[in-house]
């Protein structure tokens, strides 16, 4: 097959966070008023409170610690619930009129409520200012531009399209883990002969985005890359009977997994593969490094692009905004400067398992699975995620999530498909 992604996977490793320059910003003025030791601190609200995430931040800061000295860094993480829980505490805080000084944010559709809303500030003369707007590749950047307008800062690019397999599992069928099958349907047959060999749920996964993610797998390996970004764009009609199959492909590849995934959340799924009761998981390629050390021989995970998405990269982006009204404008500058700059991309992303959105980043200093990945990003056809904000509002998300919740228990694609045109309406 093709790309970097049929390889067995490689334990993701750390690199050393290389100094540099001060910002040289000593400015104290700006924010909302206060002593200038009160401005010089820069409240970064992140849902990253734990795991490959937080060590990720920790390599962001340290970053930030050398260039912006002048400012310092507050953590403002809100953990649990994939971001969720974070997501509500922040709308609570931007209602109140209290924003933190910048915010974690998916990049893309997702930033569009906030736009709406007048929360964020445009960012565009900070990509001429620091030179992003040479240093990330046009499809990025394309992908970022509302209106002519970018609102946020990427830090990393990840994968949302990967399966992650068990060799020994898929052993008991006879099946080749280090081949992906060609299509939705091949996948299907492979998980009949799983079924056929005892194994009781050939595929694991959990509630909410984990589903949302398997059935944006299906619709992209059934539509093309062109027509299930136009779900989300009003290009293609959702309510069209090439979806409709598509879903009901959805529903066949959702009866083979674990009975409980509506009670459980993507590490717990992930382990069902770990312990061998399950052959494959599809999750973003954050489980490299959140889920796997090197106490996990290479060969218990083979992993590859879902079935049928073998050319396409559907990515995401974890960025930074620069909140109206936030605390201390110019220290949050200092920060998307460092989130955005080489030496802050290279010590976030080699902890946290995503590559750099940067197009200069040295494959080298990256272990295997990234470098494979970095190769994707630039050869592959570039696919925004609906699950993970780049192609959907937090509205549009909201609505799918609820919609996944209820088609999870009663398996009715004619319901999930009107909540799906529901959604895809532009707010």
């Amino acid at each position: 097959m093709r790309g970097g992604l049929s390889k067995t996977l490689a334990v993701v490793g750390t690199v050393g966070l290389l100094a540099v320059s001060a910002c040289g910003n000593s400015d104290d003025s700006g924010g909302n008023g206060g002593d200038a030791a009160a401005n010089k601190d820069v409240t970064v609200f992140t849902w990253w409170a734990d795991g490959g995430e937080k060590a990720g931040l920790d390599g962001l800061v340290s970053v930030f610690t050398k260039e912006c000295s002048d400012y310092k860094f507050v953590n403002s993480a809100v953990a649990g619930g994939a971001g969720s829980n974070a997501k509500q505490v922040l709308a609570n805080d931007l209602q109140a009129n209290k924003p933190p000084s910048t915010f974690q944010a998916h990049a893309g559709a997702e930033l569009g409520d906030y736009i709406k809303n007048g929360q964020v500030d445009d960012v565009s003369g900070l990509y001429k200012e620091f030179g992003l707007d040479k240093a990330f590749p046009q499809t990025l950047l394309d992908n970022l531009t509302v209106d002519g307008k970018i609102y946020s800062v990427p830090a990393n690019v990840h994968r949302a399209n990967v399966v992650w397999a068990s060799p020994t599992v898929l052993k008991k069928a006879n099946i080749d883990a280090s081949k992906a099958p060609a299509s939705v349907d091949a996948w299907i047959a492979d998980m009949e002969k799983l079924k056929a060999a005892g194994v009781k749920a050939p595929l694991a996964t959990s509630k909410g985005f984990a589903e949302e993610m398997v059935m944006e797998a299906v619709l992209l390996a059934e539509l093309g890359p062109e027509k299930f970004t136009g779900l989300w764009n009003g290009k293609t009609d959702m309510a069209g009977a090439d979806v409709t199959a598509a879903l009901e492909k959805f529903k066949k590849v959702l009866s083979f997994s674990n009975a409980d995934r509506e009670a459980i959340d993507w590490p717990d799924a992930l382990q069902y593969v770990n312990k061998g009761q399950s052959a494959y998981t599809l999750m973003g390629d954050w489980v490299a490094a959140q889920q796997l050390s090197d106490k996990v021989p290479d060969t218990a995970y083979t992993y590859w692009p879902s079935p049928g998405t073998a050319g396409d990269f559907q990515f995401l982006a974890d960025s930074f905004t620069l909140p109206t009204g936030g605390q201390d404008p110019e220290g949050a500058k200092c920060w998307l400067k460092t989130v955005g700059s080489a030496e802050g991309q290279k010590a976030f992303n080699t902890k946290k398992g995503s590559i750099p959105a940067r197009s200069d980043a040295s494959p080298a200093d990256y272990p295997k699975y990234q470098q494979s990945a970095m190769a994707d990003w630039k050869s592959k056809t570039i696919v925004p995620s609906c699950a993970h904000g780049a192609a959907c509002t937090l509205g549009q998300n909201d609505s799918i999530l609820s919609a996944m919740g209820q088609f999870s228990s009663g398996l009715d694609v004619g319901t999930l498909q009107k909540a799906l045109v529901a959604a895809a309406k532009p707010s």
